[in-house]
């Protein structure tokens, strides 16, 4: 499947150039049935240490890591999300992105990986702000942070005190921000994460030995796979109480993973007075995806935050 025509993640990896950046990856090698190199893409310590030098590489991210357990994020299909966010920010604004750190982004659910601002940041030079109602994955997205100084005014980190909301608690009253998006939960329990766990093991062709959860190569603590209702309940509560910041964010988005969610997302969009919505459809890895955006503000209002905010 074909990424976005401005990911730099296009076909093979390069690992001569990722064992450079991440010495580490080159005992994670392994040879293919006809001799090839690669890695075991089941195996999390090669996904971690790929990740680390994909970061290191080519978004300058020198030092990365994550807990054990937490979702270690598969780089190249998250690059995607943020390059179609790039050009509906650039639709909005005569076909150019806007870039540079007068844009502010709100990443829901940032995670302890604290991927979506560290990719945001290096190919646009935006700034953003990361929540979660997670505080050890907070510890360590700081922890990333201070391990890369030159970031630590281009993201801030907040705690959502409330895991009911995601909007309130979060953004000051006073607040304005150019986007928002989040990477919902997916699953509505237990049962559904392990069936999606089982079917990536399929794809990979592994077997599947051991308990589920502790066979998760990308990994991902409760918070980060499961929620009240599941995916179709999650961004459910986020368009709702969207409405209630619709003057504060340009473009609220989210990443849909179900197509056969797009009809209701949109007629809720519309019961609750969204302007224009948008479904970008994009690459996640090895399945399609789609981006779901949408904005409250009137074209008088766009023009005017666009004059205020955006490089001209």
């Amino acid at each position: 499947m074909a990424f976005h025509p401005r990911n730099t993640h296009q076909g093979h990896y390069n690992l001569g150039a990722l064992v450079a950046a991440n010495p580490a990856l080159k005992a994670l090698i392994v040879r293919t049935p006809t001799g090839d190199k690669t890695l075991d893409f089941a195996d999390p310590v090669a996904v971690k240490e790929l990740n680390r030098a994909l970061l290191q590489l080519h978004y300058d991210v020198q030092h990365w890591a994550i807990p054990e357990g937490y979702l270690c994020p598969p780089v190249p299909g998250r690059a995607d999300l943020i390059h179609t966010l790039a050009d509906l920010l650039g639709e909005s604004h005569d076909g150019r992105i806007p870039e540079g750190p007068g844009l502010v982004g709100l990443d829901i659910g940032t995670g302890a990986n604290l991927i979506y601002p560290l990719i945001g940041q290096s190919a646009y030079g935006w700034r953003f702000v990361g929540s979660d109602i997670d505080q050890t994955a907070l510890m360590n997205a700081s922890a990333t942070l201070n391990a890369n100084p030159k970031l630590q005014a281009l993201i801030e980190l907040r705690l959502q005190p409330d895991p009911q909301q995601l909007f309130s608690g979060i953004i000051g009253s006073d607040e304005r921000f150019d986007f928002s998006l989040c990477n919902p939960p997916f699953h509505a329990n237990k049962g559904e994460a392990n069936a999606a766990t089982q079917r990536k093991w399929n794809n990979l062709n592994k077997a599947s030995d051991g308990e589920p959860e502790t066979r998760l190569n990308f990994g991902g603590q409760s918070s980060e796979l499961i929620c009240t209702g599941g995916e179709a309940g999650f961004l459910g509560r986020l368009i709702n109480q969207s409405a209630l910041h619709a003057t504060q964010v340009f473009w609220f988005s989210a990443l849909v993973s179900k197509a056969s969610l797009v009809k209701d997302l949109q007629a809720q969009l519309k019961a609750v007075g969204a302007r224009d919505i948008r479904v970008m459809p994009m690459a996640q890895g090895q399945k399609s995806s789609r981006l779901l955006a949408w904005t409250f503000l009137d074209k008088k209002q766009r023009r005017a935050w666009r004059k205020a905010r955006w490089p001209q």
